[in-house]
Formats: structure tokens, C-alpha cells, sequence
């Protein structure tokens, strides 16, 4: 099958997979990831449809969404008559691009496809649309807003992360304020300066408000 049709058949299964979502992972997620992803899979002279393909099954077999046994990705790659090469190597970057992933451990990404689609994900995890997901995947999962009894959690382990029911400010702290650091390609490097820059004037005003003094 070309791989154009593919590509256009994926955009198809995550509007329909995603269609009502409100958790911050919907379907608009997925297509500012699969852009930003071709914007620097253009720049990094790397695998277009690689990244392409595993930006837009990325979350279909996220373990915050759906059921940690399914097999989503594997299923939509097996109907469109992929051969297990490229069926491996999408599946690599969907269950190693993660945040969770990157706790305790030292290991680097294997290939550029993997560092870019993970990037690009990270990407719309900050900034303007970084503070909207959060707040929405907050209220989602009936998280607080704030509460300044709840202390900031340094994670030591997957499990800490996955099971931690802090606040959608903590999470800032604990996740999305570390995301530019860790950016692999100088492209997202770039990109990530500004929303990094806005998230942090975000924080600051949201803060002095909470506190009276604006």
C-alpha cells in the first residue's frame, strides 16, 4: 500500500480513536505532534514516514487512556499490510517516548525517528497549549488546581510517577519545567526556549495572584 495512503488512513483512525477526548490527548493533540514532528523530521533529514506514522499512533496505546494489554498500534499497522520492519521500529518509539521512560534511566533513544516524534510531543506539552493540556488532563482526572500543602515530588520510579495524585501546578515542577532540557534534536531545542520562557511568566503570575499580591 502507498505510503501516502497509509499515512492518510492513520489521520483517520486517531479522529475517529480520539474523538472524545477531553483529557488534553484528542485528536488535535495528535495532529500538531504528527506536524511538528514532519517540521523537524524535514529539518533532521530523517525517516518522513517513520515519524509521520508513529506521531499519529503515538497515544493510541497509552496506558492513561486506554487498557495497558491493547495493541492498538500493532492492529492498525497489521491492516494496513506493514511489514514487521517498519512495524518495529513505529512500535519502538510509541513505547519509548514516554516522560515516565526517562526516570532512573540513562538510556538514550536509538534512532532520530524516535528522537523526533518524542520531541514533538514533549513540544505540545509546554507553553500556551503545554498549560491548557495540563489543566484539562487535570480536571480530567480530578486533580486540584493548587494546593500548597501538597509538596512537590521529586520521581525516583515509573511506578511514583504513574501513581502520583499531586496538582496540576505541581506538575509543572515535577514534569513540564524539565521538558526543554531534555529536548534531542537542536530544531525542538530551539522551539521549546519560548514555551518554556511562557510557562514560567505563567507560573510567576499565577502565583503572585494566589498569594494577593497582584
Amino acid at each position: 500500500m502507498e505510503k501516502e495512503i497509509i499515512i492518510g488512513n492513520a489521520i483517520i483512525y486517531a479522529k475517529d480513536f480520539f474523538n472524545k477526548d477531553s483529557s488534553g490527548h484528542d485528536y488535535y493533540h495528535t495532529i500538531r505532534v504528527y506536524e511538528t514532528a514532519t517540521k523537524i523530521a524535514k529539518k533532521e533529514n530523517a525517516d518522513l514516514f517513520i515519524v509521520q506514522l508513529a506521531s499519529l499512533l503515538h497515544d493510541v496505546d497509552d496506558t492513561k487512556l486506554v487498557d495497558s494489554n491493547s495493541n492498538n498500534a500493532y492492529e492498525f499497522m497489521k491492516s494496513q499490510k506493514l511489514d514487521e520492519e517498519t512495524i518495529s521500529k513505529v512500535l519502538y518509539i510509541i513505547e519509548n517516548q514516554s516522560f515516565k521512560k526517562s526516570i532512573k534511566s540513562s538510556i538514550k533513544l536509538n534512532s532520530k525517528e524516535a528522537m523526533i516524534v518524542q520531541d514533538a510531543d514533549r513540544l505540545d506539552a509546554i507553553g500556551a497549549l503545554g498549560i491548557a493540556r495540563a489543566f484539562a488532563y487535570g480536571g480530567s482526572n480530578k486533580k486540584q488546581i493548587y494546593n500548597p500543602e501538597i509538596k512537590i515530588i521529586k520521581y525516583e520510579t515509573e511506578k511514583q510517577y504513574t501513581n502520583n495524585n499531586g496538582t496540576s501546578i505541581n506538575h509543572f515542577y515535577e514534569k513540564l519545567l524539565k521538558l526543554k532540557d531534555l529536548m534531542n534534536t537542536d530544531t525542538a531545542k530551539k522551539m521549546a526556549k519560548h514555551r518554556h520562557d511562557f510557562m514560567e511568566e505563567f507560573l510567576a503570575e499565577f502565583l503572585a495572584e494566589w498569594n494577593g499580591e497582584k
